[in-house]
């Protein structure tokens, strides 16, 4: 990535000290989607490794991952599968339970959103700690899932996060990186 859109993407995104505690930098990429040059340049640098790739689906976690993930699967002509919380979705759904920095947690997907063997990004804001993240690899192949790979825009890399999946065996792409939590 060139220097120009790293610096594009890093100034476009907001930090919001002591959210959602004290000594938490939040990484804020809703500027960054209100900024139509910016999220235009995340979405197509998400998007370039694979284009020209058989890609069937693309999963987005909550909320964010939402957002980008819509616009990823729009350009790669991929469908879309939305991972939630709990008790969000209208249909038959499976879960996982995953740890987070302070607990744990669950998310689900409708039963019938992956079919096995089917080639998937999934695609999220950022990667922190990597529990939520994990989690959707989880939920995703036992499915039956093919990961090719997880996008994010932002990596916070002293928290491990990327790390974690790796060991997966997930491949990791990240636009920027911020350094701390």
């Amino acid at each position: 990535m060139d220097q120009t859109l790293k610096e594009t993407l890093l100034g476009s995104i907001r930090t919001i000290p002591d959210y959602p505690k004290p000594g938490i930098l939040f990484r804020d990429i809703t500027t960054l989607l209100g900024n139509a040059k910016a999220f235009r340049r995340a979405v197509d640098e998400l998007v370039h490794p694979y284009a020209g790739m058989k890609v069937d689906q693309i999963a987005g976690i909550e909320a964010r991952g939402f957002i980008l993930g819509g616009a990823v699967a729009h350009q790669l002509s991929a469908g879309f599968v939305p991972i939630r919380k709990k008790g969000k979705l209208p249909y038959d759904t499976v879960h996982v339970t995953y740890s987070l920095e302070y607990g744990v947690d669950e998310m689900e997907m409708h039963k019938d959103a992956i079919t096995s063997g089917q080639k998937v990004i999934l695609v999220d804001d950022l990667i922190a700690t990597g529990g939520t993240a994990e989690g959707a690899v989880k939920l995703l192949r036992g499915m039956g899932a093919d990961i090719i790979a997880a996008c994010f825009v932002i990596d916070l890399p002293d928290l491990g996060g990327r790390k974690k999946l790796e060991d997966l065996g997930v491949t990791v792409r990240t636009l920027v990186e911020f350094e701390g939590h």
